[in-house]
């Protein structure tokens, strides 16, 4: 799963999280990656949205970090001056070729929000 948006467009965000959290929950194995602007939501307190009847954005982020793996794209994290310790416990820093090696792999399933 791919995460392209940030608070800025918060219904697709709250997308990508709801379905990751879901797949986890039913016991897929998930990995999340956050791109862009959703790279903010693996930061410490800023795992949130304001979105009428949504999970909030925190615990939909620890199901996924319990079952599955939450990735910060290198590039977007350098952009916003984030280093692996800003990270919350759990989620990881990697560059493209990791998310490549993903999504080429087999019964793979490549989803992007």
């Amino acid at each position: 799963m791919k995460c392209t948006a940030g608070a800025e467009e918060p219904e697709r965000a709250n997308q990508a999280f709801t379905v990751a959290a879901s797949a986890a929950a039913a016991g897929a194995r998930v990995s999340l990656w956050l791109t862009g602007e959703a790279s903010w939501f693996a930061v410490p307190g800023r795992a949130s949205l304001d979105l009428e009847l949504a999970t909030p954005l925190g615990d939909l982020l620890d199901l996924v970090l319990a079952s599955g793996e939450v990735t910060v794209c290198s590039q977007c994290a350098k952009r916003r001056g984030l280093a692996q310790s800003d990270l919350v416990d759990g989620a990881t820093i990697k560059g493209a070729a990791v998310f490549a090696e993903e999504i080429l792999g087999d019964g793979v399933q490549a989803i992007v929000y």
